[in-house]
């Protein structure tokens, strides 16, 4: 029921991106505010999550996640009834997509640091695979769905769409009772909270390159997303409805992707699958700025999408078997800072550079960058994961080693 909701929550979600994105392109002819509309929506994440790992590693993350739920929820309504009115402008929508993503900030850690509560150590692998594989299900359907319904009914319809999705999720948190272990630990003070996680990760060289990596693909790759709502208007010159069917290709891509993730790391290793991904996104940027052609662009998507979510999952699951449980929401929160904080830096600069010398130049220039990403794994290699059995040998005492002043 939980996955189920989620699923839901995330259909929503997507329609909702659709609608911000497109919206935004009928509010200003600013290339840089159409980009910066992914910005708003990566920036809360990089600048919150730490504080959500605390939370996540230190409270109940069933009533984290249900406060995130509902904090989404009053905003996605608030941001349906302007849509409606017509006051929206270019500022006030960035600064409701802006606080859309603060909730998934805060919601994104808890959620992922609950699977490895729910399943075994050798299962990880596989739901964090399920969990990405439903969200770009989901991605394959929910942007076609928000472009029609955006060209039939326009995007307050999607903004209220996404609205009603969180009621499932909500109500599934609800009445979902996980078994908790025994906290045999007093809860850490906020402050030490901050600087144990901090320290450990900093300590630990396999979470860095990760990190390191993960912000390199996020810089990069955001463009495609970035800049797609630009790519559709002006140089493929085509509507909502052609905007919601490309990122749907981009959705079906990482669904297949999915799929391939456990074949893959069964037969190469971490780092040749990372440099893969970076390399595909780097040829689906070349094909977009220099296609032109709704079936060339779709093709080139359902490259990208498969590398999207090839190369996140895998960060994922090596940030998760890296680390002990007792800091993995913090290990996994200071992960999408840097992911996260790549995307929203990329989307600015991506957007400046299109505002100035065109989306087809811009995306040339981040593929550029994408093939320098894959070519840091020679100093900068991911590890294996049969190199990650990391788990101290007396958790209950690891944690006094990162709390000394």
């Amino acid at each position: 029921m939980l996955w189920i909701a989620a699923l839901a929550s995330n259909f929503g979600g997507l329609v909702q991106a659709v609608g911000a994105a497109w919206m935004m392109t009928s509010l200003s002819d600013s290339q840089s505010m159409v980009a910066l509309v992914q910005s708003s929506v990566t920036l809360p994440i990089m600048i919150f999550s730490l504080l959500a790992g605390v939370f996540a590693d230190n409270f109940d993350r069933r009533k984290v996640m249900l406060i995130a739920q509902s904090f989404m929820l009053v905003v996605s309504i608030l941001l349906a009834f302007m849509a409606y009115e017509g006051w929206l402008t270019p500022w006030l929508l960035l600064a409701f997509t802006f606080m859309i993503g603060c909730g998934t900030a805060l919601h994104n850690p808890s959620w992922q640091a609950s699977m490895g509560d729910i399943v075994s150590r050798e299962e990880l692998s596989a739901a964090v695979s399920l969990n990405s594989m439903g969200f770009n299900l989901m991605r394959s359907i929910g942007p076609a769905a928000g472009g029609a319904i955006v060209a039939i009914a326009g995007a307050a319809a999607a903004f209220t769409v996404n609205a009603f999705s969180y009621v499932g999720i909500i109500t599934a948190l609800w009445h979902w009772k996980p078994a908790t272990p025994q906290r045999r630990l007093p809860r850490e003070r906020m402050g030490s909270a901050f600087s144990a996680g901090l320290r450990y990760v900093a300590m630990s060289p396999n979470l860095m390159k990760v990190i390191f990596r993960g912000f390199l693909f996020g810089l990069s790759a955001v463009a495609i997303l970035a800049l797609l709502p630009l790519i559709v208007r002006d140089l493929l010159q085509g509507g909502a409805f052609v905007y919601g069917v490309l990122l749907g290709c981009f959705g079906a891509g990482a669904v297949g992707g999915a799929l391939l993730n456990a074949h893959l790391r069964a037969r190469f290793q971490n780092e040749r699958i990372t440099r893969a991904a970076f390399l595909a996104f780097a040829v689906s940027s070349v094909t977009l700025a220099l296609g032109h052609h709704y079936v060339l662009s779709g093709i080139a998507l359902l490259l990208a999408g498969a590398g999207w979510v090839i190369a996140l999952s895998l960060f994922n699951v090596t940030i998760q078997l890296s680390t002990p449980r007792w800091v993995v929401g913090r290990a996994l929160a200071l992960y999408q800072t840097g992911v996260f904080g790549g995307m929203a830096g990329g989307s600015w600069v991506w957007g400046a550079i299109a505002e100035n010398f065109g989306a087809d130049r811009a995306m040339l220039v981040a593929a550029a960058f994408l093939i320098v990403g894959a070519l840091a794994g020679v100093s900068v290699p991911l590890p294996d994961f049969t190199e990650l059995n990391l788990n101290p040998l007396n958790p209950d005492n690891s944690r006094h080693l990162y709390d000394r002043p």
